[in-house]
């Protein structure tokens, strides 16, 4: 009969998303999340006293098993014999811009970025990178959009406070209905340049 720490592991490992403490506490049958949370910290602290090449972080709520910075210049090797997913520099601007302003609408992003960002914003969308949150209350009532659990995951953030602080602050220029809209339209019509380009990758 395994103990209840090897089955945390084996979930960890099994586990393609960041396993929350009461998933954890639900599948062992525990008491509460907080004797999930105990179980994780010891196995953490068995990898770490190993000095393993795994170690166990929180991530977006959950927690997960992934590879120690040492050995990273094996994985890129790795990578390199292998396709990878990456974004734009237009897509990676538009996800900056949501997740510093969300819920930002589409106009607003337009306005920052100064070209069109529908078929960005659709990019990204796809791999659920954001989502639409609801509709803001202005003319036209444009769709508002926000950062979700997969970008928390794609780039190590526990949520959205452990963003990088910025300098300055972010200013998104007023976009208005009616004549004021149909301008700003016009001068937006400029699309994204596409995936050309320097590209990052979105996580591992």
């Amino acid at each position: 009969m395994p103990r209840p720490i090897d089955v945390v592991e084996a979930l960890l490992f099994a586990s393609d998303v960041p396993l929350e403490p009461e998933r954890i506490r639900e599948v062992l049958d525990l008491e509460d999340t907080a004797a999930a949370r105990a179980l994780v910290q010891e196995l953490s602290a068995r990898y770490d006293g190993d000095a393993r090449a795994l170690a166990i972080v929180e991530v977006a709520g959950g927690f997960r098993m992934v590879t120690r910075p040492e050995v990273a210049p094996w994985l890129v090797r790795l990578a390199r014999a292998r396709t990878r997913v990456r974004l734009s520099r237009p897509a990676l601007e538009t996800l900056a811009i949501v997740a510093y302003r969300q819920p930002v609408s589409r106009p607003e992003v337009d306005a920052v970025r100064g070209v069109n960002s529908d078929a960005v914003l659709d990019n990204l969308l796809e791999r659920r990178l954001v989502r639409i949150a609801g509709r803001k209350e202005a003319p036209g009532r444009p769709f508002l959009y926000e950062t979700t659990r997969e970008f928390l995951v794609a780039f190590g953030l526990r949520d959205v406070s452990d963003l990088p602080r910025v300098d300055g602050e972010l200013v998104i220029p007023e976009v208005g209905g009616g004549e004021a809209a149909a301008e700003h339209a016009e001068t937006a019509a400029q699309q994204d340049p596409g995936p050309g380009g320097d590209h990052l990758p979105t996580g591992g």
